[in-house]
């Protein structure tokens, strides 16, 4: 067996630990610095938005769309804010993929129900659009204002419907709801700062509850029939006076005629009297004697048997039938 190999020794002198060099590091950091500090400099703006541009948090201006320098480093911060963009709210419903956060509603049930004025209930689903008039009240003056809109809607909707009856909300008054609704929601967008122009007001579905639903539409239905017999009736009259009056007017038209024609009639033989009288009184037998022979002209050819005397003549005789008409058996 070998012997053992005799222990080996170290000179600790002769190992350095290496020194790291700080230099580089702050290089190192130097060069991220300059090129945060080089792409923190500018920002872009699209054409649909303004942005507002904070100084260590504190509001200076309203940039427009385009290519922005601003202090880097996060001393300057540019929020964007789309003036040109119609953005909408909805109750009582929601639309998937909503881009909006303020979209969507929270809690639908609860805000399509609304009593009515006669103490009835309805359910009642809108939408609100609106556009951003006013950047910096609209990021600074109020603290959510697109919660503080959903707010303020649903009072001006409620206050709306509960002023009117069920029928009304359901039937004939929408277009009137619509306009009150807006007219009084640009009110409270105003008086709260909101910076935000409320365009529309847009009913979207209005319908009883479920549970009555169905005799509702049997009642609908029923008023229909009757708006629909109703218009026929009024069709039928429309169709049936004119006619009638065109009628009376004829009749009287032509009974106008007639009555002309009658005083004319009578206004000529009137005038032919005269001239028959004044020649008369100039010639009487001669004119005696014409009219005489006039009046047989017309009488005479209505006979069917005509037999001539003299009115001297004390005995009648059987003349020859000369007209050709036989009556009966003639007589020896």
């Amino acid at each position: 067996m070998p012997p053992p190999l005799p222990p080996r020794t170290y000179n600790v002198s002769r190992f350095e630990m290496p020194q790291f060099n700080f230099r580089w590091v702050w290089r190192v950091i130097l060069i991220v610095i300059v090129i945060w500090a080089l792409l923190s400099c500018y920002s872009s703006v699209p054409a649909d938005s303004v942005g507002v541009l904070q100084r260590f948090g504190k509001f200076q201006e309203i940039v427009q769309p385009g290519l922005v320098f601003k202090l880097p480093l996060g001393i300057d911060k540019i929020t964007l804010v789309e003036v040109q963009r119609q953005n909408k709210v909805e109750f009582g419903f929601g639309t998937e993929g909503a881009t909006n956060p303020d979209q969507e509603s929270r809690d639908s049930e609860a805000e399509q129900t609304m009593v009515t004025g006669d103490l009835n209930m309805a359910l009642v689903e809108w939408v609100v659009q609106y556009r951003i008039e006013d950047p910096k009240e609209y990021l600074f003056h109020v603290y959510s204002p697109g919660q503080t809109l959903r707010d303020a809607s649903e009072s001006a909707m409620r206050e709306v419907v509960g002023d009117r009856t069920v029928d009304e909300v359901l039937t004939i008054g929408r277009q009137e709801i619509e306009n009150e609704t807006l007219a009084r929601l640009k009110e409270l967008s105003k008086h709260y700062g909101l910076g935000i122009s409320v365009m529309q007001v847009q009913l979207r579905d209005v319908h009883p509850p479920r549970n009555v639903q169905a005799s509702f539409n049997e009642v609908n239905q029923a008023q229909q029939e009757k708006e629909q017999m109703i218009n026929v009736a009024n069709g039928e009259y429309n169709k049936a006076v004119p006619r009638a009056r065109g009628e009376a007017d004829q009749k009287i038209r032509a009974a106008e005629g007639y009555a002309l024609g009658r005083v004319n009639q009578a206004q000529g033989d009137a005038d032919r009297f005269d001239a028959l009288l004044a020649e008369y009184l100039k010639a009487p037998e001669v004119t005696r004697e014409r009219m005489f022979l006039e009046t047989m002209t017309e009488i005479m050819p209505q006979f069917e048997r005509k037999v001539i005397i003299d009115e001297n003549a004390s005995q009648l005789l059987p003349l020859l039938n000369l007209d050709g008409k036989t009556k009966g058996k003639q007589q020896p």
